[in-house]
């Protein structure tokens, strides 16, 4: 009775081991809380795109772009964020893209920074006004 009260009990230790895995799927980390904390951030911050833009603009087609065609493609950003926010805010609960929790809008990165939809621009979170970190760098010096 030891004996095989012992071989069940080391099968199912084994068992549990062998089952383990170390790896999480592809999409673990799009979660319903996170694409609802995606829906609040792009309906309250959405509108940081149009000062976004308007800078983006001046420096890559001076004052008069900015101010008109960075604050009319701002503005433009900013109602699409408006509206994936609420999209994303009524389907949280759901996996709506592809069967995941990922944002609507395809990937397309250049260089460290992470832009999503070549169309739009648009990134999974608004931009920060202010100091952006895009690069795993800075300016600080090693010995």
């Amino acid at each position: 009775m030891k004996k095989l009260l012992l071989v069940a009990t080391s099968i199912f230790a084994l068992s549990g081991i062998v089952q383990a895995d170390i790896h999480a799927p592809p999409g673990s980390q799009y979660t319903s809380s996170r694409k609802l904390g995606r829906a609040i951030s792009n309906i309250l911050y959405g509108f940081v795109e149009i000062p976004e833009q308007i800078v983006r603009k001046t420096d890559g087609y001076g004052r008069k772009g900015g101010s008109t065609w960075g604050a009319v493609e701002g503005t433009n950003k900013a109602f699409k964020r408006l509206g994936y926010g609420f999209y994303e805010l009524f389907t949280f609960t759901c996996p709506t893209y592809r069967g995941t929790f990922k944002p609507p809008y395809e990937k397309c990165g250049q260089d460290n920074r992470i832009d999503m939809n070549v169309h739009d621009g648009l990134s999974e979170f608004p931009p920060e006004l202010g100091f952006e970190t895009y690069y795993g760098h800075s300016r600080s010096q090693t010995y």
